[in-house]
């Protein structure tokens, strides 16, 4: 059934006013109270028309009809056009992650992208947002208990005045009334994976914006200099309604009364008021152990549908484009590789990007950026620290190479129980010889990345050290052939990783303090972290000792990475991680390293991250022989 009608009223509770509200509209004489959540009903006006239809029976409550969350759809006219409003905004999505060589698929997230809806919703965001910037003195969320206590916290936790466990979200910190909020889950997960895996929060766009110039004087106003000025006008401004209000306040009431109804007040009227034809990107959060995958794009492009789609937040004017203000859009581009154009810093020095939803606004854009005499070139602030690596000059060659360990057994001073015990088994003074490598030949070339597999003890680390004893001109029995010679290029600049043998020291510095040591540049530091799987700026600051086991093995491959070696050798890689993290590591570490030009041999031996590494060539390591190939399914001959 349709019902075309008015809206008369709503109700918003102000201890549930994100995940609950009421919208009351009339039609015919008769009147419907929809159940909503508060972040949908508080931006209706008296008087705005509706079309209901209506799914399930009204229940009577009070003498007044009620639907409940998924009992009705809802549409709203603004000028002539009709808006979707409820259901809330939603999208299933697939996440695919592609072998960049092969094309093979990876592996896969199913996902949607929805509208936040639920109390648990707001909870989910507020353990998200911990992962941003909390610390023992920074709590994320206000929270309410039964009795009416209002205390800070980033979990749901008991009362810490009353000690009530009935405790309810009552605000995300940081968040304006205007605020609305994405969520992308997880829709096929394993109990320990996390439900919700990003959020992106919605506002509207900031009521002044000034731009500061290369040589420190400000434009004021740039925005309306580059687009219509009613595109960003009127704007959520209730600090400047709180102004006007406040005189007019203190007359009718003491000072203290008039300042707790004064936000009130103005809060609503700024609501109502508020009516833009953009809107802004406030956060963008994502859980960090996804961070390496793609989903703070995926979650800014299904913002981007929804915004357009829905008109969010204010649901009236048409949105024709989307702005954000982004000091983390210098160290990470995945803005711009959405589409975002960064046009230019504000008047603090925070950089503004905007992503066009019409071809009217792409117009302006591109006008601005062709025209104006400090526009950035292209519209690009991101830039790729890390670059390439000197690559080697030359192969690298193994040249009937044998190695041979010795080991000489003998049971003198030994208790003499235990020599009897020996004698027993044919054990006294002997000498053991095992052949490790037999009369290997085979070549490296410059800039491949060679999967090392095989048995346990079959000679994989003995490998890794004749090459790095043959780069660094040791001589030690450990580091040298028994037999034949390895070849390396005179230019070779190795970083090697062999756990309990070659490790970074980190000693008391942070992780990002680390890094930027060995690499001098606080960009390239940033990319290499985030490469890593460590794009958490919390981590950034976290002492090695600090770190998960997980954790320790991501930081250890940025610290080698930061060395920006042109041979590297890592030994049981990944071996401490989860399948799919493993996964996410190895993928975004082959990346950097084909990008660099780096010359790489890594030691697995889990089948998911040799898929995931994708390498040039696999050397099978086992029974004194050592066979190189190309993986299967690649093209080209075997060598």
């Amino acid at each position: 059934m349709m019902i075309r009608g008015k809206v008369v009223g709503s109700e918003i509770p102000r201890f549930k006013h994100r995940w609950f509200g009421i919208l009351e509209v009339e039609s015919g004489g008769e009147r419907l109270r929809l159940y909503m959540t508060g972040t949908v009903a508080q931006w209706f006006l008296t008087g705005d028309e509706v079309e209901v239809e209506v799914l399930n029976e009204p229940k009577e409550r009070n003498g007044v009809k009620v639907l409940d969350f998924d009992d009705y759809r809802l549409w709203k006219f603004y000028e002539g056009d009709k808006i979707p409003v409820w259901p809330l905004w939603e999208k299933e999505l697939e996440a695919k992650r592609y072998s960049p060589l092969t094309g093979e698929l990876l592996y896969t997230y199913r996902l949607r992208a929805r509208e936040a809806k639920y109390e648990s919703d707001f909870e989910a965001i507020a353990e998200l947002e911990q992962y941003h910037y909390a610390s023992q003195k920074e709590k994320v969320a206000l929270w309410r208990c039964e009795n009416g206590h209002i205390f800070e916290a980033n979990t749901r936790e008991a009362c810490p005045v009353c000690g009530s466990e009935e405790v309810h979200i009552l605000e995300i910190k940081g968040s304006t009334p205007a605020s609305r909020f994405l969520i992308i889950e997880l829709v096929e997960r394993e109990e320990y994976e996390p439900r919700i895996l990003s959020y992106v929060r919605i506002d509207p766009p900031i009521p002044l914006m000034h731009r500061r110039l290369p040589n420190g004087d400000l434009e004021r106003n740039i925005r309306e200099k580059v687009f219509p000025e009613d595109w960003f006008h009127p704007a959520f401004w209730p600090e400047k309604i709180m102004e006007e209000l406040y005189d007019e306040l203190k007359r009718k009431y003491k000072r203290k009364i008039a300042r707790s109804y004064l936000w009130e007040e103005a809060k609503w009227r700024a609501l109502a008021e508020t009516n833009t034809s953009g809107a802004r990107i406030a956060r963008v959060v994502v859980h960090p152990d996804y961070r390496s995958d793609g989903l703070g794009q995926l979650s800014v492009k299904s913002a981007l549908d929804w915004v357009a789609e829905r008109r969010i937040p204010e649901m009236r004017k048409r949105k024709h484009l989307v702005e954000t203000i982004a000091q983390m859009a210098r160290y990470n581009p995945f803005f711009e590789k959405v589409g975002f154009k960064f046009l230019w810093e504000t008047a603090s020095g925070r950089p503004v990007l905007f992503y066009p939803l019409t071809e009217e606004a792409r117009e302006y854009i591109e006008r601005f950026l062709r025209e104006d005499a400090y526009a950035p070139e292209d519209g690009r602030l991101w830039r790729p620290s890390y670059g390439k690596v000197e690559p080697l000059t030359g192969p690298i060659r193994f040249i009937n190479v044998s190695k041979v360990f010795e080991s000489e057994l003998d049971i003198k001073g030994l208790p003499e129980e235990i020599q009897e015990l020996l004698k027993a088994f044919g054990v006294r003074h002997r000498v053991i010889q095992r052949p490790v490598l037999r009369n290997l030949n085979f070549e490296i070339e410059p800039g491949e990345l060679i999967a090392v597999v095989g048995a346990s003890g079959a000679g994989k680390t003995t490998l890794l050290r004749l090459i790095l004893g043959a780069a660094n001109g040791w001589w030690e029995e450990r580091f040298r052939p028994t037999g034949g010679e390895i070849e390396v290029p005179e230019n070779v600049k190795a970083s090697v990783l062999i756990p309990g043998e070659f490790e970074p020291n980190f000693g008391s510095e942070s992780i990002l303090e680390h890094v930027y040591r060995k690499i001098r540049d606080i960009n390239a530091a940033v990319e290499i972290l985030n490469r890593a799987g460590l794009s958490d700026a919390v981590l950034y600051r976290a002492k090695f000792s600090e770190l998960s086991t997980g954790q320790k093995e991501r930081a250890k491959i940025a610290s080698l990475l930061a060395e920006k070696p042109n041979l590297l050798l890592m030994d049981e890689f990944a071996a401490h991680l989860d399948t799919l993290t493993a996964m996410r590591v190895a993928k975004k570490v082959a990346e950097i390293i084909r990008e660099a030009g780096i010359t790489a041999l890594i030691i697995t031996h889990r089948p998911e991250v040799l898929k995931a590494l994708d390498p040039d060539k696999v050397l099978f390591v086992g029974y004194g022989t050592a066979r190189i190939s190309k993986p299967e399914g690649r093209e080209g001959d075997r060598k």
